[in-house]
């Protein structure tokens, strides 16, 4: 996967939308503006940060799965986030499945006011 069609798929999500409140490094968001959450760190292309699971535990099973492109990201990893590299043993599909889910983490902690209609 590309890192143009890695932004495309986060990108084609309800409510979501690009930011850079870094300054260095794309991240995805959804809900409101003022407001949006990340569901998708996109860093430089080679990898893609997600909530993988909704704790520690159940995050690790990417780790365990692919030793050599899954692993706890720096931070966070202890809320459940995990860095997945891109091109590596990874299916594309896993990947777009891994946004999906992370995606769902995040809208589903939004008020429900902010959370996106979905089709």
């Amino acid at each position: 996967m590309t890192p143009a069609a890695l932004l495309a798929y986060c990108l084609s999500l309800p409510g979501s939308w690009e930011d850079d409140p870094w300054g260095d490094h794309c991240v995805a968001k959804v809900g409101p503006r003022e407001r949006g959450k990340i569901f998708a760190f996109l860093g430089d292309g080679t990898s893609v940060g997600v909530k993988a699971g909704v704790d520690r535990d159940e995050a690790d099973e990417w780790l365990h799965r692919y030793p050599d492109d899954a692993e706890v990201m720096r931070y966070i990893g202890r809320s459940g986030w995990n860095t997945l590299r891109l091109g590596g043993a990874i299916p594309d599909e896993e990947i777009r499945e891994a946004i999906d889910t992370s995606y769902e983490f995040v809208v589903s902690k939004l008020r429900k006011a902010d959370r996106p209609a979905l089709g």
